[in-house]
């Protein structure tokens, strides 16, 4: 059932927490000014990251957006891509610093985003936002998340749209990557 027909779509974006001695986290400050969207906190931690996805993805929403912050790039970037690797190269906010580890040893080398994120990319630099689609969600936590998400995903038989996207860590403003997260929630409503 549609929005149309009376159902309300749930959708839930996910920020993280600051990290590495840093006060703020750009992806939370953008969340934060999201409206008619669930929001979730993530722990920037590679062991507890996948138990907070796997309990928003038991709680059935229509779909997930992941986000996190990405030092060193100034668009927001769409991933296309989650690997099974884990190498961090500085510790989580529990202390770990895997090195060449998988996240879920065994488990596929990677998974898509199940995101429209062609169509996403697109749209957000339509509206005069930088944004870029991406073949590379790095080896840290946000990695760790976007591949724990799809892995819930897929062990619950869901067929829910999920992925993940960076916005710049420094240099755009939190109102602008607010509003490149409202644009891909529309699209998502949209196709659901």
């Amino acid at each position: 059932m549609t929005e149309e027909e009376g159902e309300t779509v749930r959708i839930v974006v996910t920020a993280f927490e600051p990290f590495g001695g840093s006060a703020v986290n750009a992806s939370l400050e953008a969340v934060r000014l999201l409206e008619d969207v669930e929001t979730a906190v993530l722990p920037v931690s590679f062991a507890r990251v996948g138990e907070a996805l796997r309990g928003i993805v038991a709680s059935r929403p229509d779909a997930v957006v992941c986000t996190g912050e990405a030092g060193g790039r100034s668009a927001v970037s769409v991933e296309r891509i989650a690997v099974n690797l884990m190498d961090a190269g500085i510790p989580d906010n529990d202390g770990a610093r895997p090195v060449d580890r998988e996240i879920l040893p065994g488990g596929p080398a990677a998974y898509l985003s199940t995101l429209p994120t062609r169509p996403i990319a697109e749209r957000i630099r339509a509206c005069g936002i930088p944004a870029e689609l991406s073949y590379t969600a790095g080896t840290y936590v946000c990695n760790c998340a976007f591949y724990r998400l799809m892995a819930a995903i897929r062990a619950e038989g869901s067929r829910i749209p999920g992925g993940f996207i960076h916005v710049p860590a420094a240099g755009m403003p939190p109102e602008r990557a607010a509003e490149a997260l409202r644009i891909a929630v529309r699209i998502l409503r949209e196709g659901l």
